[in-house]
């Protein structure tokens, strides 16, 4: 197995040599793949076009694009030089440009186009290494900068001429020098660098390839999610290692790119199913779209599939245990299950084919399976899709693990948790005074404690950074002996995969996949003088929401001002007026002239009268128990988005 991830680009060249590698796609939106080895080739010309600029080994390159084969080929060339690249996708806000090119020290960043150009001119007065700048896109007009395509032809002269220094650069790389550095925002709104080396990304190439999800002959991957991001970079990598081919699309396009491409894997945040669970249902249920008889056979197929599919879940040890069943409930159970599965297994098989198999038809009809992470599937979500076919494995992970700590298998696919954590892998529940609760290794043998007790999650393991850029003291609060702080909470079943039940940290996780700081938009919306305290809401939701207690003094003075004569706090909450006061409050101070993104934006919330206090939502310090308040709130917080 290679070492670093230019020895497997290599390997794959040869192994794989004509094999269609990465695709995008020409002015007619038609697919124009590169093999294996052409993207070898184009890779290797390009960094010794970059090294012959002056890039050196081990410093950090810029890499702002989405998704598009001009990434690959650049991510390939960065690599080769010895360097790690500094990836961000073309929303990135002015200040975290600034910031990340700054703090990173790059020298040379790669952008996608002449908009990203312009941002990059608009702050460059900031831009401390005043870095070189190498535009990918072939129609930039732009003069004055490198041009991604120009640099491959001069580094294939180079090669003609015989220049070997790739080779060079290549055997030097250690397994635990960087391969990349991405920002992720911490509690304050700084962006962290985190540091993953070579090591930490061929743990997840070698592992989950050959012993969790094992990819069989010529795949075909759709590139949907942001690919800067470190889920869909080890997709990407997972598919070389299979020697996969990669099709970047994007959502606009997602549903022609289903069907071009007849997907056999892909990775996907959990908003992509809920878009298409809600696409299917809207479907069925509209009179014009569905005849009566195809929504009653949809209804009965449904209803056959997933008693079928419970059944068969049961019996094969992948229901979810929270609690411990006894042996007389699983006996029971099981001889319920046999007979559920006898009776609906021949008329299931008939509906699916009828049915079920043409719904699978809008994923192309031949996926396997999906990848999800990035945030939790809901639930009837998560069951809808495993019991119409379409295998969805959800995973469990963050950027400073590389980012796999736990994914479903084909064989252990236990809906209610994410799985079974990564060879080679040890993980803890720890309690709040870091008692360890629950430790569990890759082999699911129970080396402490038992199963089902609530904590925060801890992990060790060879995908765990190497730490914060120039950061040691945030380094040294979530790393201690090899041990990641992932400030989750989580429990290991009695099936032994993770199931996750809340986050002990502030960030806010979207359906979407986006990470939310909420305390920036928190300070921001207190500026109003009609709010006391707020909490921002939405992990695994849509959209951020937030739950407000309003300053009742200064809310007093504008009721009595616009004629609201309620002096109940609870009557004066809900009255339309106020609501809308609060609404106008919002949008007036979390927007995009105030810098926060569309997702970064706060839409449904409610109002509450009691204070947040120490000792019950507060900490000495006065920092919200934040799952605490989620907890006490849960059934306004699901009112809340039941509603929208």
């Amino acid at each position: 197995m290679p070492s670093n991830l230019p020895e497997l680009f290599k390997e794959t060249s040869v192994k794989y040599a004509d094999r269609p590698a990465f695709a995008g796609k020409d002015e007619n939106k038609q697919y124009k793949p590169v093999t294996y080895k052409e993207l070898y080739e184009i890779g290797v010309n390009l960094a010794e076009a970059l090294i012959d600029l002056g890039v050196n080994a081990r410093e950090n390159v810029g890499l702002l694009a989405d998704n598009r084969l001009e990434w690959i080929i650049s991510d390939y060339g960065i690599l080769m030089t010895g360097a790690a690249d500094v990836p961000r996708g073309t929303d990135v806000t002015d200040s975290e440009l600034v910031y990340i090119l700054n703090h990173s020290g790059a020298k040379v960043v790669f952008l996608e186009n002449d908009k990203m150009l312009e941002k990059v001119k608009k702050n460059e007065s900031q831009l401390e290494n005043k870095p070189k700048i190498v535009i990918m896109d072939k129609k930039s007009q732009a003069s004055g900068v490198l041009k991604l395509y120009e640099l491959i032809d001069k580094g294939a002269e180079l090669r003609k001429k015989g220049s070997k220094k790739v080779e060079e650069r290549v055997a030097q790389i250690k397994p635990d020098d960087l391969f990349t550095l991405i920002y992720t925002s911490g509690t304050t709104g700084m962006p962290k660098g985190v540091m993953l080396v070579h090591s930490n990304m061929m743990h997840q190439v070698r592992t989950i390839l050959s012993e969790m999800i094992k990819f069989e002959g010529e795949e075909r991957m759709l590139s949907i999610l942001p690919v800067w991001h470190v889920f869909e970079r080890v997709f990407e990598y997972l598919a070389i290692g299979a020697g996969a081919a990669t099709y970047y699309t994007n959502v606009r396009d997602l549903r022609d790119d289903m069907r071009k491409v007849k997907p056999t894997f892909m990775g996907s945040a959990p908003r992509l199913w809920e878009s298409i669970y809600n696409g299917i249902f809207t479907r069925v249920n509209d009179p014009k779209q569905t005849k009566t008889l195809n929504r009653v056979l949809f209804k009965v197929a449904y209803f056959v599939s997933k008693h079928y599919h419970s059944s068969m879940r049961f019996l094969q040890g992948n229901e979810v245990d929270y609690s411990g069943r006894n042996i007389f409930e699983s006996l029971a159970r099981g001889a319920w299950a046999i007979v559920v599965a006898f009776l609906t297994n021949i008329p299931n098989l008939l509906l699916d084919i009828i049915v079920l198999g043409k719904i699978r038809e809008a994923t192309g009809g031949q996926l396997k399976a999906s990848v999800s992470g990035g945030g939790a599937l809901q639930k009837h979500v998560d069951a809808f899709f495993n019991d119409i076919g379409i295998k969805v494995l959800e995973g469990y992970g963050m950027t400073e693990t590389s980012p796999v700590i736990s994914v479903r298998t084909f064989d252990k696919l236990v809906q209610g948790s994410v799985g079974v954590i990564t060879p080679e892998t040890e993980l803890q529940i720890r309690d709040d005074h870091g008692k360890v609760l629950t430790h569990i290794n890759s082999k699911l043998r129970l080396l402490a404690g038992k199963p089902g007790l609530k904590g925060v999650i801890h992990v060790k393991g060879p995908q765990v950074m190497k730490g914060y850029y120039k950061n040691p003291e945030a380094t040294a609060k979530v790393l201690k002996e090899g041990w990641m702080d992932t400030g989750d909470i989580g429990m290991i079943n009695f099936n032994k995969t993770v199931t996750i039940t809340g986050r002990a940290k502030d960030t806010v996780v979207l359906l979407g996949g986006e990470n939310v700081e909420p305390v920036p938009i928190e300070n921001k919306i207190t500026e109003s003088p009609y709010v006391f305290q707020v909490m921002v809401i939405g992990q695994d939701q849509k959209n951020l929401g937030a739950m407000i207690v309003p300053d009742f003094d200064t809310l007093g003075v504008w009721a009595k001002e616009n004629g609201v004569s309620e002096t109940d706090k609870e009557k004066l909450i809900t009255n339309p007026k106020v609501v809308d006061l609060y609404k106008k409050e919002i949008k007036a101070l979390n927007n995009t002239k105030t810098g926060f993104k569309a997702f970064e934006q706060v839409t449904p919330f409610f109002l509450i009268t009691k204070q947040f206090e120490v000792g019950d939502e507060l900490t000495n310090l006065l920092k919200m128990k934040r799952h605490v308040i989620a907890e006490k709130y849960k059934d306004k917080i699901s009112a809340l988005y039941a509603a929208e």
